[in-house]
């Protein structure tokens, strides 16, 4: 459930400026290009004096970005009376990423199950159930999602009938999976895709009758949903189109190193090829997985998880990046709309530290884009957003397990690279572009070794890469860079 992409660097600032005398009637599309402060701060005075049915603040979409922009709401004591969440999801904002981890499990190893990762224990935080939200004041919203926006009248109208207006919105949605057409087979029953509890849920459904599973996509969901299949002792199949693993951050020696693993719990590659189509039986259930060199692989549960797209839905108005697509914001999330923002997967945002457009799926950029765009509507803050793209996995990981896999990846995988270790458990590589270190995944590291990742990417220092690539261990390795962080500073 992780992914970044990227467009051209930044050639030209973004205007931030609009005329503080502007009346909030006539503020429209074409007026500025972004809310100045001095708009938001007149919009909530005008705010307060609203009706039932309108609402200061309102959130769109109920995932990670959603509950962690609610805690940030109530630290600064604007969230009671003020604050409205709309979900498509029948549940309170949760860390979504243990969908395609411990809730995987079988229920004899301890499987997660909520209200146990409710937003926001995935970062130590208080664990924000549905009473929760009651005790803060916050109206929720369930599987209601917004189908229409009138960004001149700032009404949102939901699913069920329900006008909103709102005072600023955040658009919070998240991505979609991307699906198989129903012409080949995309929706047959025992076909899977996971955003979502009702997703997972009906997957493990699934995973109780099966005898043989097939995981279409070698990225983080194929890893993840292959890792937990294997705890089920079931026969498990990875499919994918290229040529290893993890193909758009693992090196084919470090993939090799992942796969040679996954092997030896028993899961199966077919890599390098193509699907033609899902095959159905007699029944009309999933029976097997069709190559487009003609061989079928038996199936009865298959799992897609081929990536993911933006969940733009009626915000398309909102205005979108054509090259890493997303809703495009600036620094601060806010949106080519006076009083709209979008934070989140759905965003397409200026990554500082590499001057280029991206947009991250990811939760560690869920959470922190939330905080920064919240802090930023609401008080003087008004710092860009430099985030550090980071990304992790953590497998087999369920009861019993005789080799649990957890690695860290942060920076950019650009350039050269260097990899020490023998996976035993240790690995790293780093990633060298014209002398400077861009990016280092380790795996299995020490919280202290995990904590120097961020350190490195950030300062990009000059490394000596023979130095590096005559080191003995992944320990050794780690102090040449701890040293040249030392030799940067003293420059």
């Amino acid at each position: 459930m992780a992914s970044i992409s990227n467009t051209l660097s930044l050639k030209h600032g973004l205007s931030l400026w609009c005329p503080q005398s502007t009346p909030l009637n006539r503020i429209h599309r074409g007026s500025c290009s972004f809310p100045s402060r001095s708009f938001r701060r007149c919009f909530t005075v005008s705010a307060s004096s609203f009706a039932n049915e309108n609402r200061e603040f309102v959130i769109v979409g109920g995932g990670n970005s959603a509950g962690y922009a609610a805690r940030t709401f109530v630290e600064h004591g604007m969230a009671s009376g003020k604050l409205c969440i709309v979900s498509k999801e029948a549940y309170a904002p949760y860390e979504r990423p243990a969908l395609t981890k411990a809730y995987l499990f079988p229920l004899d190893k301890k499987p997660a199950r909520l209200p146990g990762f409710h937003t926001c224990v995935g970062t130590g935080g208080e664990r924000q159930t549905p009473d929760w939200y009651k005790e803060q004041g916050i109206e929720m919203l369930y599987e209601d999602p917004i189908v229409n926006v009138d960004t001149e009248k700032q009404t949102l109208k939901t699913n069920s009938g329900k006008l909103l207006k709102y005072g600023s919105l955040i658009i919070a949605t998240g991505c979609s999976a991307s699906r198989f057409p129903d012409k080949i087979g995309g929706n047959l029953p025992g076909v899977h895709y996971i955003r979502d509890v009702a997703d997972a849920d009906s997957l493990i459904s699934s995973l109780e009758k099966a005898k043989k599973v097939v995981v279409v996509g070698g990225g983080y969901i194929g890893m993840e949903v292959a890792a937990a299949t294997s705890g089920w002792n079931l026969d498990t199949t990875v499919i994918f189109p290229e040529d290893h693993l993890m193909p758009r951050l693992f090196t084919p020696s470090l993939a090799q190193k992942y796969e040679k693993l996954y092997q030896d719990y028993g899961v199966k590659f077919v890599k390098g090829t193509s699907i033609k189509n899902l095959e159905a039986g007699p029944d009309g259930h999933v029976s097997g997985v069709k190559l487009e060199n003609g061989s079928t692989i038996e199936a009865d549960t298959v799992v897609i998880g081929i990536g993911a797209k933006p969940a733009v839905g009626p915000f398309e108005k909102i205005g979108l990046n054509s090259s890493v697509g997303g809703i495009q914001v600036d620094g601060q999330f806010r949106t080519g709309i006076p009083g709209i923002f979008a934070i989140g997967d759905v965003a397409a945002f200026p990554l500082k530290i590499y001057d280029r457009i991206s947009r991250v799926e990811h939760v560690d950029h869920a959470r922190r884009s939330a905080q920064h765009c919240v802090k930023s509507l609401l008080t003087a803050h008004t710092d860009t957003y430099d985030y550090l793209p980071y990304f992790y996995s953590r497998v087999f990981e369920y009861e019993g397990s005789p080799r649990k896999v957890w690695w860290q990846f942060f920076g950019d995988n650009v350039g050269e690279t260097v990899q020490i270790g023998n996976f035993d458990p240790k690995v790293a590589t780093f990633w060298i572009d014209s002398g400077i270190l861009k990016g280092v995944l380790l795996e299995s590291g020490t919280a202290e070794e995990f904590q120097l990742l961020p350190k490195l990417a950030r300062s990009q220092p000059s490394i000596d890469k023979a130095k590096l690539q005559n080191a003995s261990s992944v320990e050794e390795a780690l102090e040449i860079a701890r040293a040249s962080l030392q030799v940067g500073a003293a420059d």
